[in-house]
């Protein structure tokens, strides 16, 4: 059986750490290379045709709003298509009134309020005030006064007031009534506003 000696063993482990010291060396170098060859790779924009230029990714904060979300209408704003000049504006669908004078011609928002409409209404079209009645009994029994009256729908008038009470009731669905209510400082206004011969531009 052969016998190692000791100057054997010296050059083995010699040689084996010299192999070691090269291979660290060899992965240092690799990586330096590797590190360079990052450094120096040309960018999107660097690779792009002359003249163009590369757009960025696009984010999640850039996504598209969600569909489905309609902007919300202003229910005070004078409706279209509602006439010119002073008039009162009756919409039927808003239930609201709209008192449309010279100041509103030169700029100014008119005065609005919301209404209680009657079981009979009038149809959508142009009106005039026919009569005027500072304070009677209205055709539900109620006290009421500011009574404009401007339309007749099968024999039912139609007409602005306030109830003296101040209420702004719903009507009795089982009565035809024509009276459209306001309360009293709205009625007050519409009063002031609305002699005979005023123009109504009733709208849907």
């Amino acid at each position: 059986m052969p016998v190692r000696t000791k100057g054997a063993s010296q050059v083995a482990r010699s040689s084996s750490g010299f192999v070691a010291g090269l291979t660290a060396a060899a992965l240092a170098v690799v990586g330096f290379l590797a590190y360079q060859a990052s450094a120096n790779s040309p960018s999107k924009a660097d690779l792009a045709a002359p003249g163009t230029t590369v757009s960025p990714a696009p984010s999640s904060s850039s996504a598209v709003p969600p569909k489905g979300k309609v902007p919300s209408k202003n229910v005070t704003a004078l409706p279209e298509n509602s006439g010119v000049g002073p008039r009162v504006v009756y919409s039927l669908s808003a239930k609201r009134v709209w008192l449309v004078g010279t100041k509103t011609l030169k700029g100014l928002p008119p005065k609005t309020f919301e209404v209680m409409p009657s079981t009979v209404s009038p149809r959508p079209g142009n009106y005039a005030v026919t009569s005027r009645a500072a304070s009677v009994p209205g055709s539900d029994g109620v006290q009421i006064e500011h009574v404009v009256r401007f339309a007749t729908v099968d024999s039912v008038t139609i007409g602005f007031s306030a109830a003296v009470n101040g209420k702004v009731a719903s009507p009795d669905p089982s009565k035809r009534t024509g009276g459209i209510r306001m309360k009293r400082e709205d009625g007050n206004a519409l009063w002031t506003f609305a002699t005979i011969g005023s123009k109504i531009v009733v709208v849907q």
